[in-house]
Formats: structure tokens, C-alpha cells, sequence
């Protein structure tokens, strides 16, 4: 699904990633680790070509993400939801407008219904035309989520999603996640909290993915 054979990133002269040979799997799970500025988002922005490698080659869904044109992009970037780091969202839009604009963007029909259930599903109904300022930290993952989704994709990459909520807020996210995973789709998690990864030991089969000096380090046991 997603393929790095000996995959390097760097800018500036400077070698950020290197040497990267790995597969990330449909329907796999794999959290992300590393210290501060190892090069989590780097790596996951790699893998929806939002960067490309400088070094090596990375396939995305038997493409090499080199060759494609911006259309091919675009559609690329429709099976794949990412959460970002930040949640951006647009402030004078309610939170069901933000959480459906991946749907107008892409010129698709908006079905009221689908998104009920959806924001049912993250716990936001209540909250469907609120604004993002209104939401709070763990509110505004939970909308960050939803929207990853709203596609349908095949693949969601999670940047530190838990990075600024409480424990049990982490929890219900991961559970999310978890559940994702069980429908099929490929789950990856960028995180530096050790307690989350043991916290998934007994619901999910993952595996660690963890930086170290540029390179891409497989722990061994599933968890």
C-alpha cells in the first residue's frame, strides 16, 4: 500500500531521513515514535505526498509518487485522511461544515444523514453547528478526526492526536482509532506517549515504528 525502498528527505544540504525500507500494509497498525524534531511529520507527510523524497523511492498504492501528475495527487490524497497536528479549521464555518468540506472540495454530494452518524460516532452531535472556538482541545481532535474520515479512506495517518488532551480523552481517540483499524483501514500514529502504545497492547495487533539517527527502526514484537 505504501512502500519506501531505501527512501531518504532532506533540504538545505542537511539529511533529515535516510535510508528508509519499509511497507506499511492494508489494514496494518503502527505507531510512529521518536523525540521532538526526529521527523514524524516528515515521514507521514512522505507518505500522502505532501513531500517527496530527495533520496530512494516511495510507492503509494502501487504508484511512484515521482511520477504523478497533480490530478493523480488529488486523487491520492482521497484515500488517505490525515489529522493533523494543528486541527486546522475555518472559524466562521459550524463544526459539521468544517468536518463535510473535504466533501465539497472534491465536488461530492453531501448527505445529512451519512454525517449525522459520523459526528454520532466521534461523540459530537450536540456540537454539530458549533464553531471551532466554542470546542474544546479534545472536541476539536474528535472534529479533526471526523473529517479525516469523511472520505472513506483507505488509509489515516494521525499526527500526535493526542498530543494536547487529557488521558481520558487519549483513550476515546485511540479507541476511535482502533475501531477504524478493525473496519479494514490502515492506521498510522504518530506519537511520543509510551503509555498510549501499551494502553492499544490488548485491542490491536501494532507494531512500533521508531526514529533514531535519520533512520526508520522496526521494534520486533507485535505489541
Amino acid at each position: 500500500m505504501i512502500e519506501f525502498h531505501e527512501a531518504g528527505y532532506g533540504y538545505g544540504g542537511r539529511e533529515l531521513l535516510t535510508e528508509m525500507s519499509l511497507t506499511l500494509a492494508p489494514g496494518s497498525f503502527h505507531f510512529l515514535t521518536g523525540p521532538s524534531g526526529a521527523g514524524k511529520t516528515t515521514f507521514l507527510k512522505l507518505c500522502y505526498r505532501e513531500l517527496q523524497a530527495t533520496a530512494g523511492r516511495v510507492s503509494i498504492f502501487g504508484e511512484d509518487t515521482r511520477q504523478m501528475e497533480r490530478d493523480e495527487v488529488a486523487n491520492l490524497r482521497r484515500r488517505i485522511g490525515v489529522v493533523h497536528q494543528d486541527c486546522q479549521f475555518l472559524d466562521h464555518l459550524s463544526l459539521v461544515d468544517n468536518v463535510a468540506l473535504p466533501l465539497s472540495v472534491s465536488g461530492r454530494e453531501r448527505d445529512e444523514r451519512d454525517l449525522e452518524d459520523l459526528l454520532n460516532w466521534v461523540g459530537l452531535s450536540e456540537q454539530a453547528k458549533a464553531h471551532p472556538p466554542e470546542l474544546s482541545g479534545g472536541e476539536r481532535q474528535r472534529a479533526a478526526l471526523a473529517r479525516a474520515v469523511i472520505m472513506s479512506p483507505e488509509v489515516i495517518l494521525a499526527d500526535e492526536p493526542t498530543g494536547n488532551v487529557d488521558w481520558e480523552m487519549s483513550l476515546r481517540l485511540l479507541q476511535l482509532l482502533i475501531e477504524l483499524n478493525r473496519m479494514g483501514k490502515t492506521v498510522v500514529i504518530a506519537t511520543h506517549d509510551l503509555h498510549l502504545i501499551r494502553q492499544a497492547k490488548a485491542q490491536v495487533q501494532a507494531r512500533v515504528l521508531r526514529i533514531s539517527n535519520r533512520r526508520i527502526q522496526q521494534a520486533g514484537a507485535d505489541l
